[in-house]
């Protein structure tokens, strides 16, 4: 198969955000795209309209699209195989559908819910992996005319051949065998003629011309059934690749409902993380670069992506991994961006206005420059920056122990005094000024600025001092030393 020839798909339901397991998918098969020369595909999956949410399939666009993720056919984007919404092949569907019991590869079943539920149950009891009889297979006419008389509506089923094994070359987890007789007659179409996932999903491969399957472990069992279905066409099937599963930080399979771990794309954003950590992050997940580096863009991905290095085993979602590599990525980016992503958090903790002045968004520049290496996302600045915002000192245990020792008072009265009578409060003039309370006092070192930055913020550790106390203020600075010198002697 030569590069020109590799066309993949990412294939979402629209029942929800850009999961974190759908993202890495996405993700796989762009970087696949990538490397070969081939074509990245967005298709729809919505024949399900029980489970559809609004908004959801834009949700997932916007969440691919945030992460830099681009597709070359499909949704919004063109292309020659469309469309590329289930819910718009149905006329597709019907034409190949009609193919099958021509074929005598499906039937009609007019079985109820409740008699396939009671089906199930005697199984159950009997310890028998719950499938379908195929009891509705070898009706005749007459038969099937009484049903319909009776005002049964039937589906359709494939018929699975017995004693047969499905071989599934897998390019991620090797030889997979499947023994038909433990898989059971299943639908393909409901009986208002809408296509099953395993049909549907057949046949856009195929129509599409796709070259590659890569998707979740999850995805395995409808593996033989829909090789079964390109078999019974006459087919070529795709080469296919079963991604492991995400476990979460205690190495339990996680579910949506899984609260010890950010899971959607759109969540990452809100808090202010940068797109090509996150990307980075994914791409991690279950595969693994030659060499020992970690921190990739998504342009050198592209370069290193090969499916041979996904591994079969579990990607453990490693929360602190993620949080330093989006420190990492932080640290490094420009401070008017960081800032940008930093501001809405801090307006809607009450700290700053929506409407800023020159002046005021200086000074969130300030602020954000002065912790911008120690933010693991921007949503952080609002408690990294709490003393700046408060009324009170609010001391931490070793801060407040550090209050007690003798000399601190002395400091903060003489720094007090330089403080009232400077000229001027830049970051540049607090050093001189700490210069002078040392000549006056005598201390140095950790005696003379801790003491300074305990009574000012409440911490024994933090960031520049001189930034620091320069964007407190003039005011605040003075107010604070004041009470605590007050308090002190009294």
């Amino acid at each position: 198969m030569t590069n020109k020839q590799v066309r993949v798909r990412y294939a979402p339901s629209p029942t929800g955000q850009l999961h974190i397991g759908g993202a890495r998918t996405a993700l796989f098969n762009y970087l696949f795209a990538r490397k070969m020369g081939g074509t990245f595909i967005l298709r729809i999956e919505d024949t399900d309209q029980t489970r559809h949410v609004e908004d959801a399939e834009a949700k997932q666009m916007e969440g691919l699209s945030w992460l830099g993720i681009k597709w070359d056919e499909g949704v919004a984007a063109g292309g020659d195989y469309g469309p590329c919404r289930q819910s718009e092949r149905l006329a597709i569907y019907a034409e190949y559908l009609q193919q099958l019991p021509e074929k005598g590869a499906a039937y009609e079943c007019f079985c109820t819910e409740e008699e396939l539920a009671e089906e199930r149950a005697a199984q159950e009891a009997r310890g028998e992996t719950p499938m379908y009889s195929g009891k509705c297979r070898n009706l005749t006419s007459q038969e099937k005319e009484k049903l319909r008389a009776d005002g049964r509506k039937p589906t359709l089923r494939f018929l699975v051949p017995k004693e047969q094994i499905v071989v599934h070359e897998d390019l991620v987890r090797g030889r997979v065998e499947f023994e038909t007789n433990g898989i059971g007659d299943f639908i393909i179409a409901r009986p208002d003629g809408i296509p099953m996932y395993n049909f549907a999903c057949v046949i856009d491969d195929y129509t599409m011309k796709i070259s590659h399957v890569i998707r979740g472990e999850e995805h395995l069992s409808n593996t033989p059934r829909q090789l079964l279905l390109y078999e019974a066409f006459g087919w070529d099937k795709p080469q296919f690749a079963h991604i492991s599963l995400i476990l979460n930080p205690d190495r339990k399979k996680m579910s949506k409902r899984d609260e010890s771990i950010i899971q959607f794309v759109e969540q990452y954003k809100e808090l202010g993380y940068l797109p090509e950590a996150v990307v980075n992050f994914i791409a991690l997940l279950g595969w693994s670069p030659k060499g020992e580096e970690e921190l990739f863009t998504l342009a050198e991905l592209e370069q290193e992506f090969d499916l041979k290095r996904i591994q079969k085993s579990p990607a453990i979602f490693d929360t602190e991994k993620l949080a330093w590599m989006n420190n990492t990525y932080m640290k490094q980016a420009d401070s008017e961006r960081i800032t940008e992503l930093s501001l809405p958090h801090l307006q809607r903790a009450g700290r700053l206005p929506q409407e800023l002045d020159e002046a005021q968004r200086t000074y969130v520049k300030e602020l954000v420059q002065l912790y911008q290496d120690r933010m693991r996302a921007a949503s952080d600045i609002v408690g990294l920056t709490e003393l700046f915002f408060r009324e009170e000192v609010k001391y931490e245990a070793e801060a407040a122990e550090i209050t007690q020792e003798s000399h601190v008072k002395e400091v903060a009265h003489a720094f007090l005094a330089q403080v009232r009578n400077a000229d001027d409060f830049s970051a540049e003039s607090i050093g001189p000024l700490i210069k002078n309370v040392q000549k006056e006092t005598g201390y140095k070192g950790k005696q003379l600025f801790m003491p300074i930055r305990v009574v000012l913020t409440g911490q024994n550790h933090g960031p520049d001092l001189n930034r620091t106390i320069h964007l407190l203020g003039r005011e605040r600075v003075i107010r604070r030393l004041e009470q605590f010198v007050q308090s002190a002697t009294s």
